[in-house]
């Protein structure tokens, strides 16, 4: 049997040493090496995408590897890829780590400096549980490629771009569609889902900061399901609280919520912190918010380059928005696209606040006319981004199915198609 094997290393050589022992184990097919944790899912979820037989039976993750943390990594890849067996490469042996490794969900660990017998061993034992794994789904493996839904993060260029807005309608348009939704408000000090949605609850985010493994029973008690059939997780009413929400507290979060929902919106805001940084890495989608002036286009300009520089995100695998869109104005999406360096989502939204001013100060967005042409924009945007499930799953627009990206969108139907309502 061959086992075909993904280095994940970041240091070039360690990853040169790593390659060149797998490349003498018996029946070994190895990958060129990841050098990041971001390459690594993004591999993983292009091979799944494809089918399970694609995926690689076991993925070698170095301790040194960044930006997420060895053992953030090794839970993130068993939760969203359980039939590839990760193993562990570090210098600490102690059995402190090897536990912490074990509950991470590796399926061994193997010491430096690298032998040969305790690789082959280790690689050998994953590659089995792996195969085992595969035969146990059967015929039903085709259609499991890790648990959960899709996540989409919306941040803005700056504060007051329209970003919460976005997130809102993005989820409302998903919820709507028939599929299961979790909006959550990720930025800690000054969120405002719950003021947007008229919404008065105790539980936040912050109440799961600190717990370690996030039961269906616990998410549950810290999740408000809105009327809309929205499941709300809801910023910190004290600002100071959002200091407790760690980058592995957000991954787990995340990870916790994508299990049981199709769909995870994130709401970032503008201010980027180790929390809202971990989601958007994360993230199968980013949505940057915008308008189209100067200081915010140097904004996003200034948010894609630190994304890169912290390796959070790179610029072609970010969607900017141009929110408050107007013909007349002299910056135009393809001008932002080519600031940012960044793809732009082919719906502008148009500068028409009135629409908005009565829901928004009412805290009813969730109720706004489905004839406005910001809501028809943000519900196309859906559509682009497949969260729209159902043909007829948005409301009316005179004219989205021009403004989405591709014509064959999963969400163009229905937004050709159906006529009022939410």
């Amino acid at each position: 049997m061959t086992t075909r094997i993904l280095p994940a290393v970041g240091d070039p050589d360690a990853a040169r040493s790593v390659t060149t022992l797998i490349g003498q184990l018996p029946d070994a097919e190895p990958a060129p090496p990841v050098t990041d944790s971001t390459q690594l899912v993004d591999t993983l979820a292009r091979l799944a995408a494809a089918s399970l037989d694609e995926l690689p039976e076991v993925v070698l993750v170095h301790e040194r590897i960044g930006p997420v943390p060895a053992l953030e990594l090794v839970r993130e890849v068993a939760l969203r890829f359980p039939a590839v067996g990760v193993v562990l490469i570090t210098a600490d042996a102690s059995p402190v780590l090897f536990s912490a490794a074990m509950d991470s969900g590796a399926r061994g660990l193997v010491t430096l400096p690298l032998g040969y017998e305790e690789l082959a061993s280790r690689v050998q034992a994953a590659a089995q549980w792996s195969v085992g794994v595969r035969r146990h789904l059967g015929a039903g493996a085709e259609q499991i490629t890790g648990p959960g839904g899709t996540v989409v993060t919306v941040s803005g260029a700056k504060g007051g771009v329209g970003a919460t807005v976005t997130a809102v309608h993005l989820a409302l348009a998903a919820r709507a569609s028939g599929r299961t939704v979790a909006l959550v408000d990720m930025d800690l000090q000054s969120g405002d889902i719950a003021s947007y949605l008229d919404v008065q609850f105790r539980r936040s985010v912050a109440d799961l900061a600190t717990i370690a493994d996030i039961s269906p029973r616990v998410l549950q008690d810290a999740v408000f399901v809105h009327e809309t059939g929205l499941s709300l997780l809801l910023a910190p009413a004290e600002g100071e609280r959002g200091e407790e929400v760690t980058d592995r507290a957000a991954r787990q979060i995340v990870s916790a919520l994508r299990g049981r929902h199709e769909v995870v919106v994130v709401d970032c805001g503008s201010q980027l912190n180790s929390a809202n940084a971990a989601a958007i890495e994360m993230a199968d989608t980013a949505v940057l918010v915008a308008t189209p002036d100067v200081v915010a286009v140097r904004a996003a300009k200034r948010t894609v380059r630190m994304w890169e520089r912290l390796q959070v995100r790179k610029a072609e695998e970010t969607v900017t928005l141009v929110n408050r869109h107007h013909r007349a104005t002299e910056i135009q999406p393809p001008l932002v696209q080519k600031i940012t360096g960044t793809r732009i989502a082919g719906v502008a939204v148009p500068a028409h606040f009135k629409e908005l001013q009565a829901v928004v100060d009412a805290g009813r967005l969730h109720e706004l006319d489905a004839k406005s042409t910001v809501k028809q924009a943000l519900w196309a945007l859906a559509g682009e981004l497949g969260l729209v499930q159902a043909p007829a799953a948005a409301p009316a627009a005179g004219r989205p199915g021009k403004q989405l990206a591709r014509a064959g969108d999963r969400g163009s139907l229905g937004l050709r198609r159906r006529t009022g309502g939410r």
